[in-house]
């Protein structure tokens, strides 16, 4: 496939609420600093190539970009490297931004905000990107426990006007149905790939069945890191047979594993490199078969 030919569209479309989005989308994460891991206290990236990175992936098709405030590096912003690369925005653009965490200004993580702080945090996401108000915010969890009362907060800044719909991250399935008795909920985004987090494959469909995007983040992770576009001694044999027979690589059959979990599965692969960047869109034109599928599945 030729890079006049790649782009998100051809993985299908999904709707987050009336938004439409293209099931390939983007993620912000790793466009603030050197290497694919996000570490607090790395070298910050080079700007004009991030912001090249985000130009790139509105050109081949994405229009679905996941990122958040306490996506930030020494220097760097993922928000605002969006804000200077894609504003003013095209009109299909939808940017779903995360809260619940934070990060101080020396980078070490918040992992918990209250109520109050949240609308704080909102604020933020909208100063940063220069927004009048938020397509999608997740609100972001970290282990069991209650959420009834923080995403009731949000329900608030929903009906306000500065968001427009609502999701919900790393959370349980308890979490969801508590989510939903006091708002909608389009999307779900916890951690899931082909050998992590398995557990989810149940929670999954459930979420298809309703009509909710699953959102995997780190698909491309394998057990214990999170990857590059090379196969290293972490990928199974079943993707290491697919890739070489498909002459693809290990990411891309990761990719298009994810994207064949169901229609309403998004992917919101990341990378600050424009060459990773093409193949993991051009990843949404792979179709597995019915025996690549059935080979994968040998872990």
């Amino acid at each position: 496939m030729t890079s006049e030919t790649i782009n998100a569209a051809s993985a299908g479309t999904w709707k987050l609420g009336d938004l439409t989005v293209n099931r390939m989308g983007f993620g912000a994460m790793r466009l603030t600093q050197n290497g694919e891991a996000f570490r607090p206290g790395a070298v910050p990236s080079d700007r004009g190539r991030a912001i090249g990175v985000l130009r790139q992936a509105v050109e081949l098709g994405v229009n679905h970009i996941d990122t958040a405030a306490f996506y930030f590096s020494a220097l760097r912003s993922a928000n605002e490297l969006i804000n200077r690369a894609l504003a003013p925005y095209p009109d299909d653009l939808v940017i779903a931004t995360k809260v619940g965490p934070g990060r101080d200004p020396s980078g070490a993580w918040l992992p918990y905000a209250t109520p109050e702080q949240l609308r704080g945090q909102v604020e933020e996401n909208l100063r940063q990107l220069g927004r009048d108000h938020l397509d999608v915010v997740n609100l972001r969890t970290y282990g069991p426990g209650p959420i009834a009362e923080r995403f009731g907060a949000l329900a608030e800044l929903r009906d306000a006007g500065l968001i427009r719909h609502l999701g919900v991250s790393n959370v349980t399935p308890e979490q969801l149905a508590e989510a939903q008795s006091v708002a909608p909920v389009v999307c779900v985004q916890n951690r899931y790939g082909i050998d992590t987090r398995r557990e989810d494959d149940d929670f999954l469909r459930a979420c298809g069945r309703q009509g909710i995007a699953f959102v995997p983040f780190f698909a491309l992770a394998g057990v214990g890191r999170e990857a590059g576009m090379a196969a290293t001694a972490t990928d199974t044999e079943g993707v290491l047979a697919v890739a070489r027979a498909r002459g693809v690589s290990a990411a891309q059959v990761r990719l298009a594993w994810t994207l064949h979990r169901g229609p309403h599965v998004l992917a919101i692969p990341g990378t600050g490199n424009p060459d990773h960047l093409a193949d993991n869109v051009a990843a949404g034109a792979l179709r597995l078969s019915e025996d690549e599928l059935a080979l994968l599945e040998t872990r």
